[in-house]
């Protein structure tokens, strides 16, 4: 590296520092863990933690075979740092997402020179990214060692430098360990649609280097082979019930359309989607000239552009077709479309068009200009709007409301200002991120409070850890699985569903849904049931119910 380069690489660096601490760290804890899989991801690593196994996941203390191991282990090693809280298990998924903008970086400056800002900054701000940037669930660790997989084998098709495939190889390897043979099915399909295309036959051999898969199996077999020797059901609840069977059937009632992608995928990339539209178009439409002229893909850009599109579709058509549809499964194609678009800002602002002045800054056209600065105050009211729809499940019109979309839309009248400034092309990226880190900001300082009283079993947690800190049965009546995990991991230990007939025989705390009080008598009759406290915010009563 020459000296030239220092100071706009460390400045790069300590940008990058600043947008990814803030995108992917800041407030991780602010609300509790949500869903069924956060708090079951976590509590899982937590108790294999507590028994220091590093092989078979467990849930109750018995095997939860569902996901491989990598998540895990990330979340253990972070519990043992930090302790064992939400925001430590949600620091896998923001160091992965780290590393990838990361990986992405230093191979743009390497092979790409003078999109690498763009490249890191665009992937690190896509709504996906940041989302699952800060959840505890597997999909952050499969797409990012899958990203930095794919990056490595590009990087060895353009330089045929042996690390760069073995680094692809030991972040396939992750990425298997992350979740399963999806990882190096997709890695292989993408790389036989590229190299069919450019009939490049010769890089399939190379690509299955003997010391490669020595490497890969080396990092991803040893824990396959031991969960297996220790847990025989381990191949059939995993390969074939999770992978096989999720994909061929609707096991878990996840079935949607299978244009469900497309939304899903737009949604994703926001608020890059019209500038991904348009450098779809913009390679389709070279793809297609340069094709009548017997010359596409002979350049090395053009080759690279290709290599994203297959990489960006096929994640997307591959699990189109699956039966079981859930809007993480195409995180791995978000970094493909956000180089897309890095990619076709740079040919923006370096090409130069007949009868035009090559140092003359480029202007966006009116429509773009005003359809993206809509695009970024829809990104800022929705997330101003997130606290109103997360009580609510709707946007509530009101007062404020209207104040919220007067806000958004001045960011959107302003945005477009800056858009067809004469520096428009140039300010596309700063002024979208800006519209990015207000609406995180937003979300964190308004949304979260209400996010965690409404979502999250954190706050019932805390209420029963008020009346007592030992360690009391805890039971649900009705039952919600949600709760269930959520309650399991705030208070370590197992919640028992009045409805299976589980009624702890010793006295307990009874979370239940308000005004139930008269059917929770009737099903421990002869016991008293106390009136502890309610949790308006989730419709819950808390009881004591007696010996």
């Amino acid at each position: 590296m020459n000296q030239g380069t220092n100071p706009r690489t460390r400045t790069d660096v300590l940008l990058l520092v600043a947008f990814c601490g803030f995108l992917f760290f800041d407030g991780l804890g602010a609300f509790g863990l949500v869903g069924a899989d956060e708090p079951r991801y976590a509590q899982v690593a937590r108790e294999m933690l507590d028994r220091s196994d590093w092989v078979t996941p467990t849930l109750q203390g018995k095997p939860w075979l569902e996901k491989p191991v990598l998540y895990y282990w990330q979340a253990m090693m972070a519990f043992r740092v930090e302790g064992v809280t939400d925001q430590a298990a949600r620091l896998p998924a923001a160091f992965d997402a780290a590393m990838l903008v990361a990986a992405i970086y230093f191979f743009l400056r390497r092979f790409r020179p003078g999109s690498e800002l763009d490249g890191a900054l665009i992937t690190a701000s896509c709504a996906a990214v940041v989302g699952f940037a800060r959840a505890a669930a597997t999909d952050m660790p499969l797409a990012a060692a899958f990203a930095i997989a794919l990056l490595a084998w590009y990087a060895w098709y353009e330089s045929r430098g042996n690390i760069s495939l073995a680094a692809f190889y030991i972040f396939l390897a992750l990425g298997t360990l992350a979740k399963g043979p999806v990882a190096p099915a997709l890695a292989a399909l993408i790389i036989f649609l590229f190299v069919a295309v450019k009939r490049d036959w010769r890089a399939l051999p190379r690509t299955l280097w003997i010391p490669g898969i020595a490497l890969y199996f080396a990092v991803m077999l040893p824990w396959y082979i031991a969960v297996q020797l220790r847990n025989p059901e381990f191949f059939r609840v995993f390969i074939l019930e999770h992978n096989f069977a999720r994909f061929s059937e609707d096991v878990y009632h996840h079935r949607q359309p299978f244009w469900f992608y497309l939304p899903v995928f737009l949604l994703a990339m926001m608020p890059w989607t019209l500038v991904l539209i348009l450098a779809i178009a913009e390679r389709a439409r070279l793809i297609w000239s340069e094709g009548k002229e017997k010359k596409a893909f002979s350049s090395a850009e053009n080759s690279w552009q290709l290599f994203l599109l297959i990489w960006m579709l096929v994640p997307i058509l591959f699990f189109s077709a699956s039966q079981s549809k859930l809007p993480g499964y195409i995180l791995p194609a978000v970094p493909a479309g956000a180089l897309l678009v890095a990619g076709y800002l740079c040919s923006r602002r370096s090409e130069t068009r007949p009868g035009e002045d090559p140092g003359e800054e480029k202007k966006f056209s009116p429509w773009f200009a005003a359809a993206h600065g809509v695009l970024c105050g829809l990104l800022i009211f929705a997330a101003l709007a997130a606290a109103s729809i997360a009580i609510h499940h709707r946007v509530l019109w009101g007062k404020a409301t209207y104040v919220v979309a007067a806000m958004a839309a001045v960011f959107a009248i302003g945005i477009t200002a800056v858009l067809l400034s004469r520096a428009g092309l140039r300010l596309l990226r700063p002024v979208t991120m800006i519209a990015v880190v207000v609406s995180v900001a937003a979300v964190i300082r308004f949304a979260a409070p209400v996010i965690d009283a409404t979502q999250s079993a954190r706050p019932i947690a805390e209420s029963i850890q008020a009346f007592s800190r030992e360690a009391v049965p805890i039971a649900l009546y009705p039952f919600n699985r949600v709760r269930e995990y959520g309650l399991e991991f705030y208070l370590n230990r197992a919640s028992q569903p009045y409805e299976s007939g589980n009624v702890p025989p010793a006295a307990h705390v009874l979370v239940a849904a308000q005004g139930t009080q008269s059917q929770v008598a009737q099903l421990v009759p002869g016991r008293r049931v106390s009136y502890l406290t309610s949790i308006p915010a989730q419709k819950v009563d808390l009881y004591w119910v007696g010996r």
